[in-house]
């Protein structure tokens, strides 16, 4: 569990922050948790009429003092006790105009008054150590926060109201039950009692490994909605890739001339396709060079395209395909590449050659950059290209991050490991001790069992006020 000094900061100290993005707003608010916030706010608050003393949830209207004992501002102040709070401790927030200088100068005022500075991600932290909530909790607290769009806000939020621990719990459960089964001679040698068939607990072992699983198999399905799917325009020199990046992005992002080789290094821009984020990356065109400089920019470009979820090679509807495009053909595999046919303005009808790339089964859709044609057909073939290998069964909307992913791969380790040596008839205490270790890596996960290590390399990743 955390270091005890971190849960004695979270018991006797009360903390402050500015709980909303810096900058000029309609409102911001600031925040307290801890055991002396309603004291320090009640030390700044000066109550409008027909004030009767603070209510648990009710917004109170009044005004709030700086440090010269000044009204600094028209507040609403709402009290939270514990453990009915976000920290399960007693939480004050003052909703003041979003000024920077207002809100500088509340916080200000909570600090003279004996409020200290939360640290990043505290508050969220406080309420992991208070058993609010678990780790897998707070850490989607965070993962709503970076949502890209509606549909990553919704996968934190299946993690938020708890389904990804209780799936973890459940397994756990499972396998703590297997463990007392495991073998009670062991324990007792003795009594006359007899160990759990060794090929049942081979069986019971592997099914624990189908259930992680199928939360792996969620984590690969959904990262496309946490991350943003990387999908890189290549090709040739002046085949459109930077005017059909402007066109998609609706403004005027690339630098495009008629001068070949405009764009040398790579150029990233994000789009949400109907839910989809998308991180679109125009790379340097492809043709024979000696300029070290611009040798690079292909190199880089040939190293996103490695990467990518999706490549669009971008082709000159009025050229043949040169030999730098057939490499590109050579290099992605046909299920991560979608063909934009583009400047079709300059010719007409379909040129023999892109009949050929049809006939070889490649997905080919016929745009203009300059006319802004075709691309509402690019947009959703490069969306159900995405999403055709990763859409989420209704069984997998519980997706974990990386750190929980990683975790749940040490224990499907630990159990495979335990079924093997269990058919080898390995003795049955030597196979308890893999059973442990498969259960400490689903704790990790929950954070039944962390590290102060753990909890700071994720907590230092939150903003300041959450």
């Amino acid at each position: 569990m955390p270091a005890a000094g971190d849960a004695s900061r979270a018991c006797g100290s009360t903390i402050a922050a500015i709980a909303t993005p810096m900058g000029q707003g309609g409102v911001g608010i600031v925040r307290l948790s801890g055991p002396a916030s309603l004291d320090i706010a009640e030390k700044l608050f000066v109550p409008g009429p027909r004030f009767k003393g603070f209510k648990a949830y009710k917004l109170h209207y009044g005004w709030i003092k700086n440090t010269q004992q000044q009204i600094l501002d028209e507040v609403l102040l709402a009290y939270m006790p514990a453990p009915y709070s976000y920290t399960r401790e007693d939480v004050v927030e003052i909703n003041c105009h979003g000024g920077p200088a207002v809100l500088e100068g509340v916080l200000e005022a909570l600090y003279h008054q004996g409020a200290e500075p939360a640290a990043p991600g505290e508050f969220t932290k406080r309420a992991f150590l208070n058993n609010r909530m678990d780790l897998t909790q707070a850490e989607a607290a965070l993962e709503m926060i970076n949502a890209p769009t509606q549909e990553g806000a919704l996968l934190a939020g299946d993690k938020l109201q708890g389904h990804l621990k209780e799936r973890v719990n459940f397994l756990r459960e499972s396998l703590e039950e297997l463990k007392k089964e495991l073998c009670l001679a062991v324990d007792f040698p003795e009594e006359d009692l007899e160990c759990l068939p060794l090929d049942d607990l081979a069986n019971r072992a592997t099914a624990a490994v189908q259930e992680i699983d199928e939360l792996i198999r969620a984590f690969e399905q959904n990262r496309v909605f946490r991350e943003g799917a990387l999908v890189v325009l290549a090709g040739r020199v002046n085949a459109g890739k930077s005017s059909l990046m402007n066109a998609l992005l609706g403004r005027q992002r690339a630098i495009v001339t008629s001068i070949p080789g405009t764009t040398r290094d790579y150029l990233e821009e994000t789009l949400n396709l109907e839910g989809l984020p998308v991180r679109l990356v125009d790379t340097a065109g492809r043709r024979p060079t000696r300029d070290k400089i611009e040798m690079m920019g292909l190199e880089t470009g040939r190293q996103l395209i490695s990467r990518a979820d999706l490549c669009i090679l971008v082709l000159d509807a009025s050229l043949q395909p040169a030999a730098d495009d057939l490499d590109i053909l050579e290099e992605v595999s046909p299920a991560k590449l979608v063909l934009a046919v583009n400047k079709q303005d300059l010719v007409r009808g379909t040129p023999g050659w892109v009949q050929d790339l049809k006939d070889k089964g490649l997905q080919l859709v016929h745009t203009s950059a300059t006319l802004g044609q075709g691309l509402e057909e690019l947009t959703t073939a490069v969306r159900f290209r995405i999403l055709e290998e990763k859409r989420p069964e209704p069984t997998s909307s519980v997706a974990p991050n990386l750190r929980q992913k990683t975790a749940l791969e040490k224990s499907r380790r630990e159990l495979l490991l335990l079924a093997e040596e269990a058919r080898q008839e390995v003795p049955h205490d030597v196979l308890g001790v893999r059973l442990d270790y498969a259960c400490t890596f689903l704790d990790e996960i929950t954070g039944r069992i962390v590290t102060e290590d753990i909890l700071n390399s994720i907590f230092e990743n939150f903003c300041i006020g959450k």
